[in-house]
């Protein structure tokens, strides 16, 4: 196997960045002369690197410059939360993302990374919400399920990070979308859960059809409920009615 020469010049440069240490000085020369592309700072940005590198990659020019240069030293373990902070107005959308989803980088930064991406949201075109939608951090994935928008809502369901109860809670606003039911009708992932299809049917926008699909699977708790809630269509409740047992009324209390 050929060695990758990406991670060559990434070593031999890290091999002098470490014997430079926090000699600023120094660590510009070491750049200067080595004029490395961005994929090798990047490699060279993810090791444990003195914090003084860290400062002027981040504000001197050309490599301040460089928006994904930039995010690796953010993304850096050892940045300090103030630099972090200066230096996140420059990273673009997916950059963002990345900080936000990143458990070492301090709270106050990944906050700040969040609300960034959450001003950005109405500018971004399509394909890059539903790329947003499949990595997003939990506020965002609020402000994306109440978008409605099918394709964002399609990859969003797909996100690891998107929790039953904030699905639950989407599905039980009186204004939810149409789009959000269909899309969870049709996941496999969410689709074949017990409260997702409680919520379904005791939401009264879930159409008709599928309201009633429901029903079957629900306990005779449950079906009292849809039974004795207001706002459903008559079918389903009573659909839900008949599913119960002969000798049992909506009024009983137990099972």
């Amino acid at each position: 196997m050929k060695p990758d020469p990406t991670l060559a010049l990434a070593d031999s440069l890290h091999a002098q960045i470490l014997q430079a240490g926090e000699n600023a000085r120094r660590l510009r020369e070491i750049l200067d002369d080595a004029r490395p592309e961005d994929a090798v700072l990047v490699s060279l940005l993810r090791r444990a690197v003195p914090v003084r590198l860290l400062e002027v990659v981040g504000t001197a020019k050309p490599w301040s410059e460089r928006a994904t240069v930039v995010a690796q030293v953010v993304l850096n373990p050892r940045c300090p939360r103030g630099l972090s902070l200066r230096l996140l107005p420059q990273l673009f959308w997916r950059q963002l993302a990345d900080v936000a989803a990143t458990p070492h980088v301090p709270a106050a930064v990944r906050v700040r990374a969040e609300a960034s991406l959450q001003d950005q949201l109405r500018d971004l075109r399509l394909g890059e919400r539903v790329a947003l939608a499949r990595v997003a951090t939990a506020p965002l994935l609020q402000r994306l399920l109440a978008q409605g928008e099918p394709k964002v809502l399609q990859a969003l369901l797909h996100n690891p990070r998107l929790k039953e109860d904030d699905l639950l809670a989407a599905l039980r606003k009186a204004d939810v979308s149409l789009a959000l039911v269909e899309a969870v009708v049709s996941s496999s992932r969410w689709s074949e859960r017990y409260f997702v299809r409680l919520a379904l049917a005791l939401q009264p926008r879930t159409p008709l059809g599928v309201a009633m699909l429901q029903l079957s699977s629900l306990v005779k708790r449950d079906l009292r409920r849809v039974v004795e809630a207001r706002g459903l269509r008559p079918l389903v409740q009573v659909a839900a009615e008949r599913l119960l047992a002969p000798d049992e009324s909506p009024e009983d209390s137990e099972t």
